[in-house]
C-alpha cells in the first residue's frame, strides 16, 4: 500500500484510467466482432454500417492511447479486405 499522499493519488489515477483504458478496449474489440458476424452472415448493408462504427471506435482507442496508430490503421485496413473478399 502507498504511503505518500502522491502515491496515494497516483493510485487513484491509475484505478480510474484503468477502467477507461479497459472499457475502451472493450468497446473496440465488440464492434470488430460485431462486423465480423455481419460479414460472415454475408448482410453487406449491414456489415458497411459496423464497419464505420468499428473505425469509430479504433480512432477514439488510439487517439486516446489505448493502442497505438499504427494498430489501428493495420486493424482498419484488415476488416476492410473482409467485406471486398465477400
Amino acid at each position: 500500500m502507498p504511503i505518500t499522499s502522491s502515491a496515494k493519488k497516483a493510485m487513484r489515477q491509475t484505478k480510474t484510467r484503468n477502467v477507461k483504458n479497459v472499457k475502451q478496449r472493450n468497446a473496440y474489440k465488440a464492434a470488430i466482432k460485431s462486423y465480423k458476424k455481419l460479414v460472415i452472415a454475408q448482410k453487406p448493408d449491414d456489415a458497411q454500417k459496423q464497419l464505420s462504427l468499428a473505425y469509430k471506435a479504433l480512432d477514439k482507442a488510439a487517439k486516446t492511447n489505448v493502442i497505438s496508430k499504427n494498430k489501428a490503421a493495420r486493424t482498419k485496413s484488415r476488416i476492410s479486405k473482409l467485406i471486398a473478399k465477400k
